[in-house]
């Protein structure tokens, strides 16, 4: 990881064809990767693959996070 100016830098590994394992999804998500064991668990994180190991694809990774509910305030959440 690098830190430029206060913005930290973090390099994942993804395979060629978009795919990334548990541990770099869980980086690029900015969770841990229990957090996001935690979500795929009980459906609540982004679409994977189980091929003998989980694997995430980016583009499932974006579309989670721009799926996600943005808000000015804590309380704002609460009513929706």
């Amino acid at each position: 990881m690098q830190e430029t100016a206060g913005i930290e830098t973090v390099f994942v590994k993804m395979y060629p064809d978009g795919r990334l394992d548990s541990r770099n999804a869980a980086l690029y998500l900015g969770l841990e990767e229990k957090t996001l064991a935690m979500k795929r668990s009980d459906g609540t994180g982004p679409s994977f693959i189980k091929r003998g190991r989980i694997f995430y694809f980016k583009e499932d990774l974006d579309a989670w996070i721009n799926e996600g509910k943005r808000a000015k305030s804590t309380s704002q959440l609460r009513h929706t």
